[in-house]
């Protein structure tokens, strides 16, 4: 079975908007478990722009299945992640310009300074992930530095249409290969939704999909109809 990890983050990108208190990515967290989820994942960025200090401290309390703590290799939040002590510890590039994560860690050229917050997380207890795009190159180099999983970079195959989508997918299935060859957990994400989906939780040797945006796309859609009515339930009790 294909576990799931759901990622918060766009929940708390919504309340950062208004930089309140709702809605609240630790209530998400708790609605996901219950619908399923095998995981929780959230990113603490360097800037803070969605997931809080606070988030993580409530989340490390609450949560009751695995943990996936997203991070830079900075100094300051890889602390932050080895006093939390969560299950897993994703390593991923990170720019204050993007949007989102835009690509993998390079591996091949970042080794010292990634080797060194992995060092740090297994000293803290913590399964250490790396994110990377789907290069074999970045798969040997990932192994070499003896992290338990990677996660491949889905973002490609999920923007790739007709021809060259498949063209994605058969990059995927090579480095999963290559990433089952070197004793490592399969993991991948970035982009998947209800439609593209399938293909890649069908990859041979993948065990963990980590999905954030579809789903929260998808929970404001389908949950907008009873919000509206409990909302005009209220007020017709005024009336």
């Amino acid at each position: 079975m294909i576990e799931l990890g759901v990622n918060i983050d766009h929940v708390a990108t919504v309340r950062q908007a208004r930089r309140t208190y709702e809605p609240d990515p630790v209530v998400a967290a708790a609605l996901a478990e219950q619908g399923g989820a095998d995981g929780i994942t959230f990113h603490l960025r360097e800037d803070r722009r969605h997931i809080q200090d606070r988030d993580v401290d409530v989340l490390m309390q609450t949560v009751t299945v695995k943990t996936n703590f997203e991070l830079a290799c900075a100094d300051d939040v890889v602390a932050i992640a080895c006093h939390a002590k969560p299950d897993w510890g994703l390593l991923v590039p990170e720019s204050r310009e993007e949007v989102t994560t835009e690509g993998g860690l390079d591996v091949i050229n970042d080794k010292g300074r990634i080797a060194k917050a992995i060092a740090r997380l297994k000293d803290a207890g913590i399964l250490t992930s790396l994110f990377i795009d789907p290069e074999p190159a970045q798969v040997e180099a990932a192994a070499k530095l003896g992290v338990d999983a990677v996660e491949l970079h889905t973002g490609p195959y999920a923007l790739a249409k007709h021809d060259a989508r498949q063209v994605e997918l058969s990059r995927l299935v090579a480095c999963g290969q290559a990433t089952q060859s070197a004793n490592m957990r399969l993991h991948a994400g970035h982009g998947l939704n209800y439609t593209n989906v399938r293909d890649v939780a069908m990859i041979p040797a993948m065990v963990e999909l980590n999905i954030g945006h579809s789903i929260v796309s998808r929970a404001v859609m389908v949950g907008m109809r009873e919000a509206v009515a409990e909302m005009r339930r209220i007020l017709d009790l005024v009336a």
